[in-house]
């Protein structure tokens, strides 16, 4: 029995894997929950699975909850950034799922990697942020980091039993998202409505929007060197509409190994959880004579500049990694607000990488500064850009 903490309980990737966990009672029990404003989901989750400690985004919600579960057996209730980290750290658990969006999942993680626990890995701001120090972290408390990224599972799976030294690159697959086809001159008028209309993913709004800009794509370049330790000329993206298959790994030898299967994220979450087992029926078959043809297209850059942003701040390396998903996140945020343009968003980031002098990221304080920076002139240059 493995015990699992979710830091994310009521996200799209938190509620996968609670439906995982449920169907595999004798093999998985929950013991912690982390989930931010979603209260009615959150009670039915606990009144389900019954954790020993919850936690809320602030007090205000602890106060609520508490009264939703006055009748009941309740669990432990904590809020706010030390209530995401002592969920983190449960002493019960065995392995934490980093799952909260954003870069607020990176201290939770951080600190279940402190507390030795294992890490399946859905936050990739975590490694974007702040990979190199994390990777040390992990080897130095043993904590072994399990991808839940379908890509990065992918391949996690495609470089098991093979010598890494005969790896001549990863390939990273990416859907194209809602706009692949669409010509670049309508780009501009590119409505909130239109990027949440993904062809293949059901996933958080975060992570859709970005998903139709691609920078989904370019962070989880950033997040593969690191994961996988590998340089970044060696790390490739291949647009495939179809997402069947999910990412490849060649090799020297010109081989190239690919893990396929239906767009269904409780796939790479059963494998992470269960590793280095696999669990019977964990998601329907891939019928490959029925999937019809599968594409595979370079990427387009002038449509979607952001994959480009991303792989040279990850070649830069040092702070800009982190100024670019802090930028990038204020960016999204301001499109969902109506107040900058589909468009505006790479612009945004762009020009706040112009202005950023790279520093060495030596520890946690650094990372976080950078992000701090990378907000502030974020926003310092939407209210310029505003739409009136």
């Amino acid at each position: 029995m493995k015990n699992i903490s979710i830091l994310g309980s009521t996200g799209s990737i938190g509620v996968n894997t609670l439906d995982v966990i449920a169907r595999n009672p004798s093999r998985f029990k929950v013991v912690a929950l982390a989930a931010g404003r979603n209260l009615s989901l959150l009670k039915r989750q606990i009144d389900e699975f019954k954790p020993g400690i919850v936690c809320v985004i602030d007090d205000e919600r602890a106060d609520q909850l508490r009264e939703m579960l006055e009748h009941c057996a309740a669990p432990g209730i904590v809020s706010g950034d030390s209530g995401y980290m002592e969920v983190a750290s449960w002493e019960k658990t065995d392995m934490v799922v980093s799952a909260i969006s954003g870069a607020a999942g990176l201290l939770p993680t951080i600190s279940a990697i402190d507390a030795g626990k294992d890490i399946a890995l859905a936050n990739k701001e975590t490694m974007v942020m702040a990979g190199e120090l994390v990777i040390a972290m992990a080897a130095n408390r043993g904590v072994k980091i399990i991808p839940v990224d379908s890509e990065h599972n992918a391949i996690f799976q495609c470089l098991r039993g093979h010598n890494k030294n005969e790896v001549k690159r990863l390939i990273l697959t990416a859907s194209g998202g809602p706009f692949l086809n669409l010509p670049l001159e309508r780009f501009a008028s590119i409505s909130l409505d239109d990027a949440l209309q993904h062809p293949n993913w059901e996933m958080g709004r975060k992570i859709t929007i970005d998903s139709a800009s691609m920078m989904n794509k370019g962070l989880e370049v950033i997040e593969a060197k690191w994961l996988f330790d590998m340089d970044i000329d060696k790390i490739d993206v291949c647009v495939h509409p179809q997402s069947i298959v999910h990412s490849m790994v060649e090799y020297v030898d010109g081989s190239v190994i690919a893990q396929m299967g239906l767009p269904d994220m409780r796939g790479p979450i059963s494998y992470a959880l269960s590793y280095p087992e696999r669990l019977q029926g964990a998601v329907e078959a891939l019928d490959l004579c029925s999937a019809g043809v599968l594409e595979f297209i370079n990427p387009d850059y002038a449509k979607f500049p952001a994959l480009e942003l991303a792989y040279t701040v990850a070649g830069e390396g040092g702070s800009a990694p982190a100024v670019l998903n802090a930028s990038n996140e204020v960016a999204v945020e301001a499109f969902v607000e109506g107040k900058i343009r589909f468009v505006d968003m790479a612009l945004v980031v762009k020009e706040v990488l112009d202005s950023h002098r790279t520093k060495e990221i030596n520890r946690i304080e650094d990372v976080l500064d950078a992000d701090w920076w990378g907000r502030a002139r974020a926003r310092e240059i939407i209210e310029k850009r505003m739409i009136s």
